[in-house]
């Protein structure tokens, strides 16, 4: 069954409390369900345990009703609540990084990006979380990576945005290497049930999980034994279409490497003297990856673009590149798009898919489509 996640109006207002502090101005009672004798017991649909959920850093946020409304921090949070079944979010940090096209690789899933606003764009402003804050009963988000990315909010302005009326419920888990992330991360899945319990959305969540484990399967009988797999160097060109220099990343635990983890790959720059991105903000020349010569080149920054595209313009500037154009990588045809930085349950299904094909030329499917579109549009059977 086709499932259109295009936006919606919301008038209902949920309560929310952080630590037993009512975080909304105005509490309205949410719009009740009856229960109907017919429907049996829903409690799979309810948010967890007793309407609340706890996740650091931002505590325990208690709920009357399940939020229809809400903002999130990137693509992670926003693809975890489509496959939730929810509305797009009414903003996202850095709109341009939610790639919706990953979508069109589920029949009847999508998703309109052109309606999602942004809340970057020269910098963050106290302002704009308090008009979003108008319209959405949660910010899916973490505040300390709002402290931590910007010169432009502080702690005070944290404070003041909650005090609006509108909570934050996030934890920063595509990276890391933030050094001011000095409380507990979150896998994947982990973050992901978390969101299912705020939207009493627990047995969506578990039917992916199902579906994750049976890919997890799946990758086992991709993946060639040790000494088969490539090393990889997986960085952000500057500039984007002829780049010259790059910010390196080195694998870590955060969701934005998890389908090379799965995969397996020998990370390039771990035993180097190169840095993190996130650490220093280096970068590596052509010249200090020709010293390391990884075997395939994963560069972020592209995924506007078609495959074609990226061909057309990085690759092919890199082959007429002198020192380019001696890398074994290049030479080789083994340089490819990175992926998102951001990704969740769907977009990592896609991404995995992809990077198996770059890597192990793998050319199946390796999930269930039709099962990922079942799942978003509520059939679990």
């Amino acid at each position: 069954m086709a499932h259109d996640v295009s936006a919606r109006g919301s008038t209902r207002r949920t309560v929310l409390k952080i630590g037993g502090t009512v975080a909304a101005g105005t509490a309205l009672a949410g719009c009740t369900v009856e229960d109907d004798p017919a429907d049996g017991d829903d409690s799979d649909n309810q948010p967890a345990g007793d309407g609340t959920v706890t996740m650091e850093p931002v505590g325990e946020l208690e709920f009357e009703d399940p939020p229809e409304t809400w903002a999130a921090n990137n693509g992670s949070w926003a693809d975890m609540g489509i496959a939730l079944g929810q509305d797009p979010p009414e903003a996202v940090y850095l709109a341009r990084r939610y790639h919706t096209k990953y979508y069109d690789e589920i029949p009847g899933v999508s998703v309109d990006g052109s309606g999602i606003d942004s809340l970057w764009t020269s910098e963050l402003s106290v302002e704009k979380f308090l008009a979003l804050g108008e319209n959405v009963e949660v910010f899916v988000m973490d505040p300390n990576f709002l402290v931590g990315r910007s010169k432009s909010l502080d702690q005070d302005d944290i404070d003041q945005i909650k005090s609006a009326g509108t909570p934050f419920f996030g934890n920063s888990i595509f990276s890391r290497g933030y050094k001011w992330h000095d409380y507990e991360y979150l896998g994947l899945y982990e973050a992901f049930e978390k969101l299912a319990q705020l939207f009493g959305e627990t047995e969506r969540y578990e039917a992916f999980e199902s579906l994750h484990e049976e890919f997890q399967s799946t990758l086992d009988d991709v993946v060639p034994p040790a000494e088969e797999r490539p090393s990889v160097a997986i960085m952000w060109p500057q500039p984007a279409d002829e780049p010259t220099k790059f910010s390196p990343y080195l694998i870590d635990e955060g969701t934005s490497f998890k389908q090379w983890r799965d995969l397996g790959v020998e990370d390039a720059f771990a035993t180097t003297s190169v840095k993190d991105f996130h650490n220093n903000r280096g970068q590596v020349d052509y010249e200090t990856l020709l010293e390391i010569d990884p075997d395939v080149l994963l560069l972020r920054g592209n995924e506007h673009r078609s495959a074609a595209e990226f061909e057309e313009t990085v690759v092919s500037f890199m082959r007429e590149h002198d020192v380019a154009s001696e890398l074994t990588a290049v030479q080789n045809g083994d340089v490819y798009r990175g992926g998102s930085l951001y990704q969740g349950p769907i977009t990592n299904l896609v991404l995995t898919e992809r990077a198996a094909n770059q890597l192990y030329d793998v050319d199946d499917q390796l999930f269930d489509r039709e099962r990922v579109a079942d799942i978003v549009d509520g059939n679990l059977e």
